[in-house]
């Protein structure tokens, strides 16, 4: 994946196309993201213990990792993703900027 946990990235197709936000988490197996803020749903919860009120909540859902591009550190737009041997150490770098987006 091209995208990880803590990552800033921009929504580029869907409903909040032009949004940012940071991945929350990041699901491999079915290629999809968390991202904060993006894909807000309405879940509905039963009264339990942890809340007695129950109602409807509002929570982020996972969207394809397709529709989402990282942030470039230096220009501040999104970018593609390109991977580079740094120092003995896989490392992903900023198409647009060459900037390594690996802290």
């Amino acid at each position: 994946m091209h995208v990880k946990k803590g990552d800033k990235v921009k929504v580029i197709s869907g409903k909040d196309r032009g949004k940012q936000g940071t991945v929350l988490e990041a699901f491999p197996k079915t290629d999809r993201v968390l991202v904060e803020g993006i894909n807000m749903v309405h879940k509905h919860a039963k009264p339990s213990q942890e809340n007695p009120q129950g109602g409807i909540l509002n929570q982020e859902a996972p969207i394809h990792v397709s529709n989402v591009m990282p942030i470039d550190p230096k220009t501040g737009e999104p970018t593609r993703v390109g991977y580079e041997v740094r120092d003995g150490k896989k490392v992903r770098i900023a198409k647009k900027s060459g900037e390594p987006l690996d802290k």
